[in-house]
């Protein structure tokens, strides 16, 4: 395309590029500042990252563990999402999952002490773990 022919080309009709060029996370803008206005311009959509540190949740508040889940996962305050993967971990380590319902954990005496039961659902598990934190 000659520069004669892309100066005759009107600003208004969009730029199409070939199919083959396909770019995530951008739009095209034109541009009208500076000496030469060109007619459309690639700029970036992605939002610069986040400086400023996160508000205090309920899931990122360190809560103390009462004496029978300190047994399991230690005295240390967690927040309650630490909580849940210690669990995970002391679970897996120990291979307290139902072999037939994996959903299921068997409760072994620490666990039985925190649960009340001999087999809860994982689903249950954050509940009853969520009653000793305080």
């Amino acid at each position: 395309m000659s520069r004669e022919s892309a100066q005759k080309r009107p600003l208004n009709k969009p730029f199409l590029l070939p199919t083959k060029f396909s770019i995530p996370l951008t739009r095209w803008k034109p541009v009208t500042e500076g000496t030469e206005a060109r007619p459309r311009m690639l700029v970036s959509t992605e939002e610069p990252p986040m400086t400023t540190a996160k508000k205090p949740t309920a899931f990122n508040r360190a809560l103390t563990p009462s004496a029978e889940l300190a047994a399991v996962i230690g005295a240390t305050p967690q927040p309650r999402t630490e909580v849940v993967k210690l669990m995970w971990e002391y679970i897996k380590a120990n291979n307290l999952q139902n072999p037939k319902n994996k959903r299921n954990i068997l409760a072994d005496a620490k666990l039985k002490a925190v649960f009340g039961k001999d087999e809860v659902t994982m689903f249950e598990m954050t509940g009853l773990v969520g009653k000793h934190l305080s």
